[in-house]
C-alpha cells in the first residue's frame, strides 16, 4: 500500500522500485483522499517525490535482503575498476601541448621561444 502526499492511496502489486523511490505497480486499487471513490487500474507509475508512506509485507522485505546478499556474493573479489583495473600507471595523456611536443605553447612566458 502506498499513500501519496495528496492523500490518495494505491494498493496493489509492486513490480519495481528504484533508488529514487519511483514505483511501478500492477493490479492497483486507487482510493481517493476522502475514501469515497475507488478506481481499478491495471498498471501505474508513481513518482518517488510524491510518496508519503509505503507499507510492504515482511516477506517481501526479507526476499529483497536475500537477493542483495546473493548479488554481493556473486560480485565479490572483482575489485575496483572492472576490466581496465584501478586506473593507475596508465600515463598522463597529452594535455594542451608544450614547446617540446609541438602545438601551441602551454605557458605565456615560453611564447617567444618556439611557441606561436
Amino acid at each position: 500500500m502506498v499513500e501519496l502526499k495528496n492523500g490518495e492511496t494505491y494498493s496493489g502489486f509492486l513490480v519495481f522500485c528504484d533508488r529514487f523511490m519511483n514505483l511501478h505497480m500492477k493490479n492497483i486499487i486507487c482510493t481517493s483522499k476522502d475514501g469515497d471513490k475507488f478506481w481499478k487500474i491495471s498498471e501505474c507509475y508513481v513518482r518517488g517525490s510524491s510518496v508519503k508512506y509505503i507499507r510492504v509485507q515482511d516477506q517481501a522485505i526479507e526476499n529483497a535482503i536475500e537477493e542483495t546478499a546473493e548479488q554481493k556474493s556473486r560480485n565479490a573479489g572483482r575489485g575496483r575498476g572492472g576490466v581496465r583495473g584501478s586506473g593507475r600507471n596508465r600515463g598522463r595523456g597529452f594535455g594542451r601541448g608544450t614547446d617540446k611536443r609541438g602545438g601551441r605553447a602551454g605557458n605565456i612566458r615560453t611564447a617567444g621561444r618556439g611557441g606561436y
